[in-house]
């Protein structure tokens, strides 16, 4: 198929917008004009399975008159930038979000009107032909565009104190501003609502060309002096890509009926105040309420699974968020051992503390897929720490330890424990020498090797006998936990690639998408991009459920 260039929307009115319109046409220019598919498919899906940002969104995001939503447009920009191979993309994509900020103050701006010079003159540029029609005086029709009408006497002009008048006027315009701008943004998704609500601001001649603009175009939250109007805020959802995606597929399907929340009661029998709160605080909505969304709209048995399978999906993803939001902020490795079951097996290692019952949670590394249990984060996220639990919960039980730390780490304090066999401070590890370590291991004799910067050694010497032991070790006697940077852990090197094979692990602040494949699991957004948080982690025992613990320290 022949690449092509995309039609660009008229906006000329609209000159930062068409800046940033014309650079985002540039940068796929940039990247050999990549179609729609080929971007949506570079974005990729979500945990899901749906695809984060459909074709359809991509043509939009270049071909309609309207701002981007910032989340689509950063992804759309990373994935060009990635593209065309540009040295920093990170870059690409800060610029990116300058001119979007840029078309947002435009917005803004183009909403906002100046205060009245008096109490006589329109209040804005937009009140003109409300004024007449209410009876308030016009501009004189003689006076040429753009100039001021005839000179009031001087028995009518401005007092001496105008400039501190006018500076107080001016706060509580904005301010009024603001509140305005911010309730049409909360009642945007019921349109009555907000024709109401805008019929009563046109009431005001001097506001009329802002409600116009709210009315085509969902304002950005206003700022008044640097402050923000946080009335109508609400906080962000942990599962925000889970909801939002719910939110605009039920969106689609009520406009495609015209429905008003006003409608959605009659028709479901849920109330019109629970359907608002559930799309203004982005918040879940009830199941039995899609339930009877989807009877009354008719819809197909696809639509219906899907409607659902979202609902699953932040439902879990909440879940997730309240689970981790009751675990202790810091717990001490004594505290956590404390909380273990008195009856584990001798291979059980200590990963975290989490659950229901705030219990201790760990791998049992004699049983499973794999003799293996990955630790995978970014650089500074606590994996060396998550290790030398692992290593000290397996000498407390009596388990010979083999200990490989390639670069410097907290797991060469314990060479001299007893327990310790051999510890391996090289960037390699030769053949016979870890031949020799493993050795003394047998089944009632047990020996694990733990691995820090697993990806140091991804090649090293003694990877064939890693391979090994990832194979053949439940029958030997022998396991292997490694920690890894997430994003250099190479699935190229044979031996690494058999460890993801055990479906375990556990996840320190992960950044990486693909980080989940480590441990067996896909993660959400809930997960993902969060700051680096030292004593948090996502634990995964090959049960197919992502458990939310508190690491030791």
């Amino acid at each position: 198929m022949v690449a092509q260039s995309w039609k660009r929307p008229d906006l000329a009115d609209q000159p930062y917008l068409k800046k940033l319109n014309d650079e985002l046409h540039d940068l796929r220019l940039d990247a050999g004009l990549p179609s729609a598919r080929a971007i949506r498919d570079r974005v990729g899906k979500d945990a899901h399975d749906y695809w984060i940002v459909n074709h359809q969104a991509v043509l939009d995001t270049f071909q309609k008159p309207d701002l981007p939503l910032w989340g689509r447009l950063e992804l759309i920009a990373r994935v060009l930038a990635e593209f065309a191979r540009h040295s920093d993309v990170d870059a690409q994509v800060d610029r990116f979000k300058t001119l979007w900020k840029q078309v947002v103050r435009e917005t803004v701006a183009q909403a906002s009107v100046h205060p009245p010079a008096n109490t006589t003159a329109s209040a804005g540029d937009g009140g003109n032909a409300t004024a007449s029609s209410e009876g308030l005086p016009k501009q004189d029709a003689g006076a040429p565009s753009g100039q001021p009408a005839e000179e009031p006497p001087a028995d009518k002009k401005t007092p001496t104190n105008a400039n501190q008048d006018s500076a107080q006027f001016n706060y509580a315009h904005e301010s009024l501003k603001g509140l305005i701008l911010n309730a049409a943004q909360a009642l945007w998704h019921d349109k009555d609502a907000l024709r109401v609500f805008l019929g009563v601001v046109r009431r005001s001649e001097g506001f009329v060309r802002m409600a116009d603009a709210a009315e085509e175009q969902r304002p950005a939250n206003a700022t008044f002096y640097g402050v923000k109007s946080r009335e109508f805020d609400v906080d962000r959802s942990p599962a925000r890509l889970e909801l939002v995606t719910l939110h605009r597929r039920l969106d689609e399907h009520r406009l495609k009926r015209k429905w008003s929340f006003t409608d959605m009661e009659e028709q479901t029998g849920i109330s019109s105040d629970a359907w608002i709160r559930w799309y203004t605080h982005d918040e879940l909505p009830e199941r039995e309420a899609l339930v009877a969304f989807s009877h009354m709209a008719s819809l197909t048995h696809e639509d219906h699974v899907l409607l659902l399978g979202l609902w699953d999906a932040a439902h879990d993803a909440l879940e997730v968020q309240q689970r981790t939001a009751s675990l202790p902020s810091s717990i001490s490795f004594d505290e956590a051992w404390t909380m273990r079951d008195p009856a584990a097996p001798r291979l059980w290692a200590l990963a975290g503390v989490g659950g229901e019952n705030l219990a201790a949670y760990g791998p049992d590394l004699a049983s499973g897929t794999a003799p293996a249990f990955v630790v995978a984060g970014p650089a500074k996220s606590g994996r060396s720490t998550a290790l030398v639990n692992i290593a000290r919960s397996l000498l407390a039980s009596g388990t010979q330890l083999a200990l490989a730390t390639p670069r410097p780490s907290p797991l060469r304090e314990l060479t001299d424990r007893d327990g310790v066999v051999a510890c391996f401070d090289q960037d390699d590890i030769g053949h016979d020498e870890l031949e020799e370590a493993l050795s003394v291991a047998s089944a009632g004799e047990p020996l694990v090797v733990v691995m820090d910067d697993a990806e140091v050694l991804g090649e090293c010497d003694a990877q064939h006998v890693l391979r090994n032991l990832l194979e053949h070790g439940f029958d030997e006697g022998t396991a292997l936990v490694l920690a890894g940077d997430e994003g250099k852990l190479g699935p190229s090197y044979p031996w690494l690639g058999k460890a993801k094979r055990a479906h375990r692990g556990l996840l320190l602040s992960p950044q990486e998408r693909h980080a989940g494949d480590w441990i067996g699991i896909k993660t959400g957004d809930s997960v993902l991009g969060r700051p680096l948080a030292l004593g948090g982690g996502w634990l995964h025992l090959g049960d197919g459920k992502l458990m939310a613990v508190t690491v030791p320290r």
